[in-house]
C-alpha cells in the first residue's frame, strides 16, 4: 500500500512540474502586454497555484455554485503548496505574469500534515528575494482557502484581480530575465 502511495505522488510531482511550464510558456508566447478587443483597456495576466485538496476545490464548488469572478486568473494544481518550489514563481513573473496567488488548506488542515507550514516559512523568505529584486511586494499574494470556501475564492480572486490591475503591468522583473526569450538574439 505504501508503494502505491509513493507512485501517485511521483505522477503527481511529475505532472506538477510539467504542468506550470506549460501554462508558462503559453502565456509567454502571447503578445507582451495584449489589449483587451472589446475595451481596448489592458488586462493583467496572474498565475494561482492552488492546492488540489482545498483551493481547488473551493474554486470548483464557486464554479459549480456560478459566482461571478474576474477570468484573468490562470490557475496551476498542485498536490501541496508545501511543493511549491519557488523558481516557479520566478518563472512566472520572467513569463509574463502581472501577478501570482498561491493558497491551499488552512494551516493545521493540510493533507500532508505540515506542507502549508513549510509553504509559509518558504515564501516567507521568497518575499525577501521579491523584494530584494525590485518587484513590488503586493504582486505576490497567499492566501487559506477550504474547500468550503467558494464564496471566500471568489472574493480574493476579484481583490487579487483588482490590486493588480490598479499596480499596472508587471516590468520588473522581465527586464532581468535569467534566459534570452527563444526569438531573440544575445548580443555579442
Amino acid at each position: 500500500m505504501k508503494k502505491y502511495f509513493f507512485k501517485s505522488v511521483q505522477i503527481s510531482v511529475f505532472r506538477v512540474i510539467r504542468v506550470p511550464y506549460l501554462w508558462l510558456k503559453n502565456m509567454s508566447e502571447q503578445s507582451e502586454n495584449k489589449k483587451n478587443e472589446s475595451n481596448g483597456e489592458w488586462e493583467p495576466k496572474i498565475i494561482a497555484f492552488v492546492c488540489n485538496w482545498c483551493t481547488y476545490v473551493g474554486a470548483d464548488m464557486a464554479g459549480t455554485g456560478r459566482m461571478k469572478y474576474q477570468a484573468n486568473v490562470r490557475i496551476i494544481k498542485v498536490p501541496c503548496t508545501g511543493r511549491i518550489d519557488p523558481l516557479f514563481l520566478m518563472r512566472a513573473f520572467e513569463r509574463g505574469a502581472d501577478g501570482i496567488l498561491v493558497s491551499g488548506c488552512h494551516p493545521g488542515d493540510c493533507h500532508y500534515n505540515a506542507g502549508n507550514y513549510h509553504a509559509r516559512r518558504r515564501f516567507a523568505a521568497f518575499r525577501k528575494l521579491i523584494e530584494f529584486i525590485g518587484i513590488d511586494l503586493r504582486r505576490l499574494q497567499f492566501s487559506w482557502v477550504s474547500a468550503a470556501e467558494g464564496k471566500k475564492f471568489v472574493t480574493i480572486i476579484n481583490e487579487v484581480t483588482d490590486a493588480i490591475r490598479a499596480l499596472g503591468p508587471c516590468k520588473e522583473y522581465q527586464s532581468m530575465a535569467l534566459e534570452p526569450p527563444k526569438d531573440k538574439v544575445m548580443p555579442e
